[in-house]
C-alpha cells in the first residue's frame, strides 16, 4: 500500500522510510518466531550490494527489507563496494541472485562493469539491477537479468528468474 501510495505521489520518502522500518521490526520478529520453532523460512540467498563509488543505499536498503518478508536470506554489503568485495561474497555465500544499486550516473558505469565482469567470472549468478538512474533498458544493455524500479518490483523479478511461487499471504 505504501509503495502504491509513494508511486502515485501521495507519500514522499520520509512516509517510505518509515514504512520500511516498521516493515523490518515486524520481519524480524517474525523470522525470530519462526526460528524459535525450528521452522526454517529461506527460499534461498540473494546478495546486495551498492557499487563502488556511490554512497546511496536508502532503496536497496528497503529492498533487502522486502525480500527478507518474503522469505529469502539476504546479505547486504552495503555501499561503496568493489567488485572484489562482491566477488568474495559469492564465493562464500553463493547466493541465487546478486542485486547491485547505483543511484548517480556517474557509478551507472561501475554497474555496467561489474555485471560484465560478474558474468565473465560467476556465470551462474543471476543479476539485477536498480537504482534512480537506472532503466530498464540500461539494464539490457549491461546484460543484467533484470532491473527492480522499486523493491515490490524486485521481489516479483526474483521470483520470476528463479522460478519460485510468490510467497502466500
Amino acid at each position: 500500500e505504501v509503495g502504491k501510495r509513494y508511486d502515485c505521489g501521495d507519500y514522499f520518502l520520509p512516509q517510505l522510510i518509515a514504512a520500511a522500518q516498521a516493515a523490518q521490526c515486524v520481519c524480524s520478529r517474525v523470522q525470530e518466531r519462526i526460528s524459535a520453532k525450528g521452522e526454517v523460512l529461506d527460499r534461498g540467498k540473494i546478495l546486495l550490494a551498492t557499487v563502488e563509488g556511490d554512497l546511496h543505499d536508502l532503496g536497496k536498503n528497503v529492498v533487502g527489507t522486502v525480500l527478507r518478508s518474503h522469505g529469502y536470506s539476504v546479505r547486504d554489503l552495503g555501499k561503496n563496494v568493489p567488485l572484489q568485495r562482491i566477488l568474495d561474497a559469492i564465493n562464500e555465500e553463493r547466493p541465487r541472485i546478486v542485486g547491485l544499486s547505483a543511484l548517480m550516473t556517474t557509478t551507472m558505469l561501475e554497474m555496467e562493469r561489474v555485471v560484465w565482469s560478474l558474468h565473465d567470472l560467476q556465470p551462474d549468478v543471476k543479476v539485477i539491477v536498480g537504482g534512480a538512474s537506472v532503466t530498464s533498458s540500461f539494464a539490457e544493455k549491461i546484460g543484467a537479468s533484470g532491473f527492480a524500479p522499486d523493491a515490490v518490483s524486485a521481489v516479483r523479478l526474483v521470483e520470476r528468474l528463479l522460478g519460485d511461487a510468490p510467497a502466500v499471504n
